[in-house]
């Protein structure tokens, strides 16, 4: 008897040209051979090179997609992006409490590489307050990092720092994204050498190390590293092998983008 196809679901914006959100997470979740299945929580008006606005779903529309896909499909793996709103935050968390659905993977959106803001008022608190709780990974960059510890980071040691401060607000782990966004003590950002990011899980730090890429292209790479965390899940491997696969597959995406 063949062996199901896993099944996995992304709760988060949809951006029209399918470089982030949704369609990025979809077209992931294929990749990894995974079934997707997806809540869309806000329609954005942008393309790759900005966002022109945003037409919000309620939490109450939210809920309503995801119910009737629980109803039909075992879902083994979750990630969630664009929240928008408390509303939407606390509709989410409340999904992940009362169901069977599995602990997501959080990538915690909070402003496009444009520049735009994607979370509204309050909705950070919720988030910190409602979700990370609930989450098997976080996902955070550098900058959302700093607005989840309200804390400065312009090193490693900084960054697991906050991986650990991050795991204190009750995330099971937390996966600190390095890239190019460190910071030099004059206060300038500069690109490093190498990417580097930090996973904490339970006390226990796992580093990668990889080749720095720029990132003339990079747009929507955290989306598609956290839907590839969850499809890996979803096919029942360890977090930290999950993480290592959803890098290879971000940077063979990005080195083929750059060539």
């Amino acid at each position: 008897m063949a062996t199901p196809t896993p099944i996995a679901l992304t709760i988060a914006g949809l951006h029209p040209s399918g470089g982030a959100g949704v369609l990025a997470d979809v077209r992931t979740f294929t990749w990894f051979g995974v079934r997707a299945t997806a809540a869309i929580t806000s329609l954005t008006f942008q393309n790759t090179t900005g966002v022109f606005g945003a037409t919000h779903v309620s939490g109450k529309d939210v809920r309503a997609q995801v119910l009737p896909l629980l109803e039909e499909f075992k879902i083994s793996g979750a990630k969630t992006g664009m929240l928008p709103t408390r509303e939407v935050i606390q509709a989410v968390a409340r999904l992940f409490r009362e169901t069977d659905l599995p602990a997501p993977v959080v990538d915690p959106v909070m402003v496009s590489t444009s520049g735009h803001s994607l979370i509204e008022g309050d909705g950070v608190k919720a988030l910190i307050t409602e979700l990370l709780p609930l989450a098997r990974v976080v996902t955070p960059n550098i900058p959302e990092a700093e607005e989840l510890t309200s804390m400065t980071i312009r090193s490693e040691a900084e960054m697991q720092l906050a991986a650990a401060a991050i795991c204190g607000l009750g995330a099971r782990a937390v996966l600190i994204k390095g890239g190019h966004l460190f910071q030099e003590p004059d206060g300038k950002r500069q690109e490093a050498r190498e990417a580097i990011d930090i996973l904490s899980e339970n006390g226990r730090v796992t580093i990668f190390r990889s080749e720095f890429i720029p990132d003339t292209n990079a747009h929507g790479t955290g989306c598609r590293l956290s839907a590839g965390i969850a499809a890996c899940l979803a096919k029942g491997m360890t977090l930290e092998d999950s993480t290592q696969a959803a890098k290879r597959f971000v940077f063979e995406e990005m080195r083929i983008a750059q060539s």
